[in-house]
């Protein structure tokens, strides 16, 4: 059985399924999308998206609202993410679900969203949950490979894990495709792991 249809499946009454309305459905589909302006402008404006302040109730309201119509909005996902992560809570104030519900909600309805894969592994990672964050950014680097920040996330967990080729591997394909941030390069300096791309030996085909 495919793993989406294995976590639609797993979906309970706790974390029920998304159900699509007459407003909302794939962020990224063009008819879909319709409706997310008017979402975007009662719900998720820029102060919501920076979590200053709540637009027609408490910031998790809102940016719930937004993921109840729109459940692989990216930008709602993180701002959800990153919410909760400040309150320091699985579920934050104000919102229906857990963090992890929206994006099993998300993942259910659009299986093949890397993007979405690549931020559940980013706030996975966040809460040292190495195992389940690497499962998730390599799905996410099977449908975006040219997802710079996903290899930046699955070099940290591979450092943490102690795995150098692995880890090296995936910092060299995110700073290949310029991802600015030089922590990653720096822990593997630390670790005395760190080479540079054109330093390592060619694979020679036999």
């Amino acid at each position: 059985m495919p793993a989406y249809l294995i976590l639609l499946a797993a979906l309970t009454a706790d974390c029920p399924p998304y159900s699509k309305g007459a407003t909302g459905g794939d962020y990224y589909d063009a008819e879909d999308a319709k409706g997310l302006a008017v979402v975007e402008t009662f719900h998720f404006g820029p102060q919501v998206e920076a979590l200053q302040r709540g637009m027609s109730g408490t910031l998790g309201g809102d940016i719930g609202y937004t993921l109840e119509h729109f459940p692989n909005h990216p930008r709602a996902l993180s701002a959800m993410a990153r919410l909760a992560l400040r309150t320091k809570q699985a579920q934050a104030p104000g919102a229906h679900h857990t963090v992890e519900c929206y994006f099993q909600r998300a993942i259910a309805f659009a299986p093949k969203d890397g993007a979405t894969r690549a931020l559940f592994g980013a706030y996975l990672l966040s809460l040292r949950r190495d195992a389940d964050a690497i499962e998730h950014l390599q799905a996410a680097l099977q449908a975006q490979p040219g997802n710079a920040a996903a290899w930046y996330n699955l070099g940290l967990a591979r450092v943490r894990q102690k795995d150098w080729p692995a880890a090296l591997d995936a910092a060299h394909k995110a700073y290949g495709l310029g991802f600015p941030l030089p922590g990653l390069r720096q822990q593997l300096k630390a670790a005395r792991e760190w080479r540079e791309a054109d330093s390592l030996d060619p694979v020679v085909a036999h």
